[in-house]
């Protein structure tokens, strides 16, 4: 499927709209179903999930090597889902931030969890539940963690498991690393995009800090996994379809069959790279922590995430946190 640019047309007033009310659609109550493999797509992993916060002795702060972040970046994602999925159970409160977003005692809990194991590698985090510091010394940092600690807080409150946790590593303002766990369907997603390595884990019941190498070894499978349809599969959010959004797809609907699929969160970029899904097309608001970690993953399974304006990959640790309208397309789909 070929991009085609021209299919909106925009005034740089109106790159970011305002976020639309709620749309009427019936939520779908796990994340994306696993997408049928085969052996070739299993492969070997060298993961290190030892319990215990990690100390400078166990992972020193001048620690360069992308797969020891990277295991650690999966452990601190585990261990958030383990305390969102505490709360989650419960019959529990929901506040509001200054933009009218929801906010519950799981995003607080993951933010703490996830921020006490990433301090360890002496990179600077940036979480939208933690301090967001000023340019001025945010354009100092080569090396920063992003982290949405529960993406898609509006599906947690729904309850209908479409939620994340979003964990990625970025240098020069690009993400190198990607982590994505969905702790109600117990999917895990990561990526190295400077090794072009993405995989999918499907983990089962137990705790998540119990996993070991072996066990994340044994369920890893290689993205994109194998796909065959002749019509287009656009993921589209649940909560933020626009009209913008409806324009890009009825483009599409000129040459090609289209198929939407709506999800939360970042399931929708995880389906990008896994190739359930062709093209992503985001005509709406989001921050950097909401695809940060999505993008790392893309990336590494062959795909792109493309600024609309500028056909440009997006970029991080801008001085406006808010994303510019993008598209995100799986392997060989642009």
């Amino acid at each position: 499927m070929a991009a085609d640019w021209s299919v909106l047309s925009r005034q740089e007033e109106s790159r970011q709209p305002s976020i639309l009310s709620e749309q009427n659609q019936t939520p779908n109550n796990t994340c994306p179903e696993p997408v049928e493999g085969n052996n070739e797509h299993r492969t070997t992993l060298a993961l290190s999930l030892s319990k215990g916060t990690p100390t400078n002795e166990q992972n020193p702060i001048w620690m360069n090597n992308l797969q020891e972040h990277l295991q650690l970046a999966i452990r601190a994602a585990l261990l958030a889902g383990d305390e969102i999925m505490k709360i989650y159970e419960t019959d529990f409160s929901v506040d509001f931030k200054a933009d009218h977003s929801p906010l519950t005692e799981a995003d607080r809990q993951a933010h703490k969890v996830i921020n006490r194991q990433l301090t360890a590698t002496g990179s600077p985090v940036l979480s939208e539940e933690g301090k967001h510091l000023p340019y001025e010394q945010r354009r100092h940092w080569k090396t920063l963690w992003i982290v949405d600690p529960v993406d898609g807080t509006k599906e947690f409150v729904k309850r209908n498991g479409e939620f994340t946790v979003n964990i990625a590593l970025v240098k020069g303002q690009s993400p190198v690393l990607g982590v994505i766990w969905c702790p109600v369907a117990r999917q895990l997603y990561f990526g190295n995009s400077q090794t072009s390595e993405a995989y999918r884990c499907q983990l089962d019941s137990h705790l998540s800090a119990d996993y070991t190498n072996e066990l994340l070894q044994a369920r890893a499978e290689r993205l994109p996994m194998p796909q065959k349809r002749s019509s287009v599969v656009v993921a589209v959010s649940r909560s933020h379809l626009t009209q913008d959004t409806h324009l890009f797809i009825n483009k599409i609907k000129q040459t090609k069959e289209v198929v939407l699929l709506s999800r939360g969160s970042s399931l929708k970029m995880c389906m990008i790279a896994e190739g359930s899904a062709d093209v992503y097309p985001r005509m709406a608001p989001t921050s950097e922590w909401d695809t940060a970690a999505g993008q790392a993953i893309i990336e590494a399974a062959g795909g792109r995430v493309l600024d609309y304006a500028t056909k440009t990959p997006l970029v991080y640790n801008k001085p406006d946190l808010l994303n510019p309208w993008f598209v995100a397309f799986a392997k060989d789909k642009m």
